[in-house]
């Protein structure tokens, strides 16, 4: 092998080796996010990890005569959502870097992801 192509070799090489660390970090990091939300009067705190999964919630005990059971209910749904939403912006923080040029994020994580992200488009016989 030329020295020009041992050298070349040797910098893609580089590269791909540099770029499966950042997508090991990415992942180490993924597993890691978790948001915690809580009511604008401290009596209702919610967690949620990286699955959006809830991990806690955290009721004062005051919330019972403040709010109705209804109102209460809604009242961790919006801060459920708060956390949801907040997770999965630190996903896409994490990911985007990491996408093709011809891939954006939602089109592979968005709500409306279909398989047409990750396939070639349909071929023409008769083109």
């Amino acid at each position: 092998m030329t020295d020009a192509l041992q050298t070349t070799v040797e910098e893609l090489a580089g590269q791909v080796n540099q770029q499966v660390e950042r997508v090991r970090e990415a992942y180490e990091a993924l597993n890691s996010i978790e948001s915690t939300m809580g009511s604008s009067d401290g009596l209702i705190s919610v967690t949620v990890g990286p699955q959006g999964q809830v991990r806690n919630i955290e009721l004062n005990a005051r919330v019972y005569r403040k709010l109705s059971a209804t109102e209460l209910a809604d009242a961790i749904m919006e801060q459920i959502n708060r956390a949801t939403a907040a997770v999965s912006e630190q996903r896409r923080r994490l990911l985007e870097p990491l996408m093709p040029d011809e891939l954006r994020y939602d089109q592979v994580f968005g709500e409306n992801v279909t398989l047409d992200a990750f396939l070639p488009p349909f071929v023409d016989p008769d083109a």
